[in-house]
């Protein structure tokens, strides 16, 4: 799947940020802008270990405090993967995710017709849907090998 520019995700981000208030400090951006940057849905501990070499100061804890506090304001997607540790990614266009069982890759894929069905009767009857997300399990073809 195609991510969206760096700009637009950067500008989206400030503007989040200055909504809620938070300060746009020099570890905040940096998280996002690598998190923006990687498209292998990283942990946070992906992410600490990146980004450890730009920034000596920055803590594990910061990096789970500061992912948190995307997830909350709607800036980042936590992924489950069934393995240990979550996964993160910038929210952007919608998509949904094959995870290997094996290997836990995540691959990005679009399934319009999905999206664009409607939900059947008894989702419809149940209160008020807010989002659809599929997340297909299997192997993939590196680790079928």
């Amino acid at each position: 799947m195609a991510h969206a520019q760096p700009a637009e995700p950067l500008s989206r981000f400030q503007a989040v940020c200055r909504q809620a208030g938070l300060k746009l400090t020099y570890q905040r951006l940096e998280v996002y802008r690598e998190l923006t940057a990687s498209m292998d849905h990283p942990s946070a501990e992906a992410l600490y270990q990146r980004l450890i070499r730009k920034i000596p100061t920055l803590s594990l804890d910061t990096v789970y405090r500061t992912l948190a506090t995307f997830v909350q304001l709607g800036l980042v997607h936590r992924v489950e993967t069934g393995e240990s540790q979550a996964r993160f990614e910038v929210v952007s266009a919608r998509h949904h995710h094959l995870i290997c069982r094996k290997c836990f890759e995540i691959i990005d894929f679009q399934w319009p017709s999905m999206d664009a069905a409607p939900l059947p009767e008894a989702l419809r009857t149940w209160g008020q849907i807010e989002n659809r997300h599929v997340i297909a399990y299997g192997v993939c073809r590196k680790c079928l090998k």
